[in-house]
């Protein structure tokens, strides 16, 4: 044989090295150790694979996470336009329940007025009348009067606007203005003067 023929190498191959380990020249291979002299994994076609997967996994995630939030985002926004709907809806029904409760007192003081102006065309008479159906109509919705005239002076329901000297205690002796409850709750005190 001719030195043609052979392969040249600069030294020898290590035992149970294939053949194909090492190069013409005896340098590494792809296969056979690194400069660093660790042992280097050639490039596998199913690590690239594996790669391949997972990036496309990764996109499939975001893509759906993507969706997620819009889909989120999108069921927000009809429970915020539901919400203000349903705000509207009920200032609505609120307002309607006012108007027809106060239509439902007006209904009531129309024959009070009605006898009101009855009095006035003779002569003012029959005005204690008028007050009186005023006062029923008015008492069958919750309202009540405030009379303090007698009794010991209550600065919960009366407010004192005239004080004049007396032996007892502080008593009413005037009511200047009348004062009015609403079911239980005081609507306007009673000006009242004070004895005492």
């Amino acid at each position: 044989m001719t030195d043609r023929a052979r392969p040249e190498s600069t030294g020898p191959v290590p035992p149970g090295t294939p053949p194909a380990a090492a190069t013409p020249n005896g340098g590494p291979t792809a296969a056979g150790p690194s400069p660093t002299g660790h042992p280097s994994t050639p490039p596998s076609p199913a690590g690239d694979v594996e790669q391949a997967e997972a990036a496309v996994e990764q996109d499939l995630d975001v893509a759906r996470l993507a969706r997620e939030r819009d889909d989120y985002l999108d069921a927000l926004k009809r429970l915020q336009a539901d919400f203000e709907n349903y705000k509207k809806r009920v200032l609505k029904q609120q307002t309607e329940h006012l108007e027809r409760a106060a239509e439902g007192l007006v209904e009531k003081l129309l024959p009070v007025l009605d006898t009101f102006d009855l009095a006035l065309k003779h002569g003012g008479d029959g005005l204690d009348q008028v007050q009186g159906q005023l006062m029923a109509a008015l008492e069958k919705e919750g309202l009540e009067r405030i009379e303090p005239l007698g009794k010991p002076f209550d600065p919960n329901d009366s407010e004192a606007v005239a004080h004049e000297e007396g032996d007892d205690g502080p008593v009413v002796s005037e009511v200047m203005r009348t004062g009015y409850r609403f079911k239980g709750k005081l609507l306007r005190p009673a000006m009242v003067k004070v004895k005492g």
